[in-house]
């Protein structure tokens, strides 16, 4: 089994593109690109999984932590279950207020537990395709957005464009990668 791997994120690159007789030099156009790696998933089936969505409204955050103490409770989950609870509420929330929920007015939200590591992945899926200012806020920014706690607690945030089973983009799927242990200083 392969271990998670971490987001990886490369600096923009900003070439231009070689002048051509049909286009003047004045005309060039800025190439950047950044890329964004979600945590790999293990070759072997996830030791437990679980699944729901919840209503995109002011309760959405607090329903997430109600939902996730229980589940993480029954997969006999190792690691501290009160701040699982607290990052799935902060991603759930910022989901909720600067995502998009899908056509049912709900954000998803899903829980792996990785054999062998027992790494908790947080899922949190809206319709927005776009996630502007990840790197700001990846980075533990205090950004607002709630995101700051998923740093604090040393999990591991990426995202990425959600796609149907047509290849079709049809949102985001935001994560954090959690640690069964935080040592001393949490």
């Amino acid at each position: 089994m392969k271990p998670p791997m971490e987001r990886i994120a490369l600096p923009s690159l900003k070439t231009e593109a070689p002048a051509t007789d049909t286009e003047p030099a004045a005309e060039k156009h800025p190439v950047s690109a950044t890329v964004i790696l979600l945590p790999l998933q293990p070759e072997e089936e996830p030791r437990w999984a679980w699944k729901t969505r919840l209503r995109a409204d002011a309760g959405a955050g607090p329903n997430a932590r109600l939902r996730l103490r229980p589940q993480l409770t029954m997969a006999d989950w190792n690691g501290h279950i009160d701040i699982a609870a607290r990052i799935a509420d902060k991603l759930v929330d910022n989901a909720a207020r600067h995502g998009t929920p899908f056509g049912d007015g709900c954000v998803g939200l899903g829980l792996t537990l990785f054999p062998g590591t027992d790494e908790l992945l947080i899922e949190v899926d809206d319709a927005a395709p776009e996630f502007p200012d990840f790197e700001t806020v990846a980075c533990g920014a205090p950004a607002g957005r709630g995101l700051w706690w998923v740093e604090h607690y040393r999990a591991r945030l990426s995202w990425d464009v959600k796609k149907d089973e047509d290849g079709q983009v049809v949102g985001k799927t935001v994560q954090a990668l959690v640690p069964v242990g935080w040592g001393e200083s949490a």
